[in-house]
């Protein structure tokens, strides 16, 4: 197939739309549903993201997509027993893939509604199990075991996107994109995201573990892939906060922290003892534990409104209490797909528990960011490259 028909573009009314190939045959196959404009934007870019993980890891790895953006990323680690009580899979049996993809989806469980999953390699029965009771538009993989694909195929009643990708499948150097009637021609950004990247320590504490090497590699793969500015928080082979699309280093800094954080405080005690009334929407329960740590708790306190969502109802989570519990998170990996122009982005990073730093240096103020790290010592890369996506 070299071309393929698409209902619209971005929005209902952009059409004509469909993809196609100049040479050759398309490099995927469709055996469930019927895929649209920005489903395989996030499909391609997803699975150039897993497949890059893969290879830099050795482990199986998933991202959630929305719209041209990871929500999450991780690699095959088997999950803590806290972690698979915050990511609802405390009652399943767990592959490695499946784990990558819990991972995944779970470290931002809001960002993730209505994701584009892409794996790295087969998708097995216990992968597609965990799928089945999420929202999600659509899949990509190399390849599909049959109980797995069964299960897929019955989603959404029987329109859930489902590609299959050519594994073997290499695009050409150049790529090509025309914005406002005029074409774009460049280099396909093929830099290897390796070790090599992270020998150049900066800093006065020059400790780096292979953990956190680990950890920095799928940083700065899931920024390769994520609208710029952006940066992404790291730990125990899963992204953590991830702030897509910022104008500002800053802002994305505190926004990716901030989600960072929410992750953290879903491990706290006053989290994982909430007891929801049974039948609860996923969604529900996602956002009222959202609402639960955030300045509004109140709204889900009152009478009226807690007796629908808590068999019992919860003491305030209150902010000294969680300032003390977000002390507790550490060893976080921060990759920048650009240079940090000040300290105040460190100083942030510390904020949720940053220790290992992957930038690409080159600021006028380098010293002030070395001086910020070395100051909550820090150990901190400069891999000299810049990972902008657009």
């Amino acid at each position: 197939m070299k071309e393929m028909q698409l209902k619209y573009g971005c929005n209902p009314n952009q059409v004509p739309s469909r993809v196609y190939q100049k040479n050759g045959e398309l490099p995927f196959e469709v055996l469930g549903g019927r895929p649209g404009y920005i489903n395989l934007l996030d499909a391609f870019n997803g699975w150039q993201l897993v497949s890059e993980l893969k290879k830099a890891t050795g482990l199986p790895a998933a991202t959630s997509f929305k719209h041209v953006s990871p929500a999450g990323a991780a690699v095959g680690l088997p999950l803590t027993d806290t972690l698979k009580k915050i990511y609802f899979v405390d009652d399943v049996e767990l592959t490695p893939m499946a784990n990558a993809y819990a991972r995944a989806r779970g470290a931002d469980r809001m960002s993730s509604f209505g994701d584009f999953i892409a794996l790295s390699d087969e998708c097995d029965k216990a992968t597609a199990l965990l799928i089945k009771k999420e929202v999600s538009d659509g899949i990509i993989a190399p390849s599909y075991s049959d109980e797995a694909l069964e299960i897929l195929k019955a989603k959404k009643n029987g329109n859930y996107c489902i590609l299959k990708i050519d594994p073997s499948y290499k695009p050409d150097p150049i790529e090509c994109k025309e914005v406002f009637g005029i074409t774009f021609e460049q280099g396909r950004n093929e830099l290897p995201v390796n070790n090599d990247l992270l020998a150049d320590i900066v800093t006065d504490n020059k400790d780096m573990p292979e953990s956190a090497k680990r950890d920095l590699l799928i940083s700065l793969i899931t920024l390769k892939y994520t609208q710029s500015n952006s940066v992404c928080y790291v730990k125990d082979g899963q992204a953590i906060g991830i702030g897509a699309g910022q104008q500002s280093r800053i802002h994305c800094t505190r926004l990716a922290g901030n989600k960072a954080d929410i992750w953290w405080l879903r491990q706290a005690p006053q989290v994982l003892n909430l007891q929801f009334v049974d039948g609860i929407r996923r969604a529900d329960r996602d956002n009222t534990i959202d609402v639960y740590i955030s300045d509004d708790y109140e709204d889900v306190l009152k009478d009226g409104v807690w007796q629908t969502l808590f068999k019992v109802k919860p003491e305030p989570f209150t902010k000294e209490e969680q300032k003390e519990w977000l002390k507790k998170n550490s060893d976080v990996a921060l990759g920048s797909d650009a240079f940090f122009p000040f300290g105040d982005n460190i100083e942030r990073a510390y904020k949720s528990g940053v220790k290992y730093i992957a930038q690409p240096g080159g600021s006028v103020r380098d010293d002030n960011v070395i001086e910020t790290c070395n100051k909550y010592n820090m150990a901190m890369s400069f891999t000299k490259i810049r990972l902008f996506h657009h």
